[in-house]
């Protein structure tokens, strides 16, 4: 199901045949060093992320992560979307991209066309999202499209303090 287009990108729900793209993705090393690892050692461990992750957010919630594709090529290069965490009030932004996709403007692209999406169709009132100090590239995206610096924050179960943008 397509969720948004850019003028260089698709959004769209995940599948569980997109296994081996969470594979590769979930086990690149910028999601193992900013995001953590998520024990996906294969297409078993893939497969169970989509069903209890972005699958079950659709279900619950109507909304979750979502694929990124180059608009022509369908390939997939990355994803954006909205996650709903215990411990934050409003709903937050999340991307991750391929190493090969990093530097290109598309994590910009895509994380601005996601937060239109939540505040525009789905009428969402306020839109949030969290990284770690160290992720430099994290912070000046999340400034670009539109978020600022509100407070430290930590979840429920984690001992990292994270830095809280919201617009």
């Amino acid at each position: 199901m397509l969720i948004c287009e850019t003028a260089r990108l698709q959004l769209r729900r995940f599948t569980i045949d997109d296994a081996p793209f969470i594979y590769r993705l979930l086990n690149s090393p910028t999601w193992l060093i900013y995001i953590g690892d998520r024990n996906v050692r294969g297409l078993h461990d893939a497969r169970n992320y989509l069903i209890n992750g972005p699958l079950a957010s659709y279900d619950q919630h109507g909304f979750g992560l979502y694929m990124v594709t180059l608009k022509e090529e369908k390939t997939p290069i990355g994803m954006t979307g909205l996650i709903k965490r215990d411990g934050l009030e409003e709903v937050d932004i999340g991307f991750a991209f391929l190493p090969d996709y990093t530097g290109k403007g598309y994590a910009y692209e895509a994380a601005n066309a996601v937060k239109d999406y939540a505040l525009t169709t789905l009428k969402l009132p306020r839109v949030a999202a969290i990284t770690t100090e160290k992720n430099d590239h994290a912070i000046a995206l999340l400034n670009k499209i539109g978020l600022h610096h509100e407070k430290m924050v930590q979840l429920p179960g984690s001992t990292i303090e994270f830095m809280y943008f919201i617009n």
